[in-house]
């Protein structure tokens, strides 16, 4: 598929992700809330892809059921062919808040998840080159409240590659940053997933942003979510917000999203 051959990171490290008849509810004061119903989606290693859809129709939901944190009322997610159990390392979620603790340092802030295992000592050279893939090897020492929102959220990203995720979870990691940052990170985000290889799945109420970064496009209608459509995004890297090809295909994904009227 072209798309993916224009997507490809220089290595493969990534994992394969299937998610199969998945429905989800919550319960809501007795009574049941229909989040997801019945979403389907198969995800290649390596592949970038962005789940776009109005507010809160439950894009974060299916992010937290394929990281683990909750478990689907009805369907599968598999991963490389094996069931999600539980969290797991191997799939680590950045959220839109960078959840710095403040009273440890940058450094080891990143160094939590290999710490929580018991391989700080042997490992800790990963740290020191997370940090640098991320732009921060001058921050190390420096604490949370030194940092502005775009550093602290680099510090978030450094933590999670130094677990070396196979699939990276992103719930609107940029959503409460300035545009000039946000645009920098949009950027940075592609890079280190060309970089490293890993999957990546974000979720995103920005369509300018999904079409930047992903190969593909998940369009989901209103809650409970189903998939109103795929958008493959067929432009090379790096993407820039003046190509005609990415004006056409944010009128698309505008129009599956009933927003034509504001184009």
């Amino acid at each position: 598929m072209v798309a993916a051959a224009l997507a490809a990171p220089e290595t493969q490290a990534g994992t394969a992700l299937v998610i199969r008849d998945v429905s989800h509810e919550f319960d809501l004061h007795g009574r049941a809330l229909p989040v997801l119903d019945r979403i389907s989606l198969r995800t290649e290693p390596g592949e970038f892809v962005a789940l776009l859809g109005p507010s809160g129709c439950g894009k974060s939901t299916l992010l937290r059921l394929v990281a683990g944190l909750e478990a689907p009322r009805a369907g599968r997610i598999l991963v490389d062919g094996a069931p999600i159990a539980g969290p797991d390392p191997s799939r680590v979620v950045v959220f839109q808040d960078p959840t710095l603790y403040p009273w440890r340092t940058v450094w080891k802030n990143a160094a939590l998840g290999l710490e929580a295992r018991g391989t700080v000592r042997s490992q800790r050279d990963r740290v020191s080159e997370a940090l640098e893939m991320v732009g921060l090897s001058g921050f190390a020492r420096a604490y949370p409240h030194q940092l502005s929102g775009g550093m602290a959220q680099r510090a978030a990203l450094a933590r999670a590659l130094v677990n070396d995720p196979s699939l990276l979870l992103l719930d609107e990691p940029l959503g409460k940053l300035d545009s000039m940052t946000r645009i920098t990170m949009q950027a940075e985000i592609v890079r280190l997933w060309q970089r490293s290889g890993f999957s990546a799945l974000l979720v995103t109420h920005d369509v300018e942003e999904a079409l930047l970064m992903a190969s593909r496009v998940v369009v989901l209608s209103d809650r409970p979510a189903q998939i109103k459509a795929i958008v493959p995004v067929d432009l090379a890297y790096p993407r820039h917000r003046g190509d005609p090809r990415l004006a056409e295909l944010r009128r698309e994904v505008l129009g599956l999203l009933g927003l034509e009227a504001n184009w």
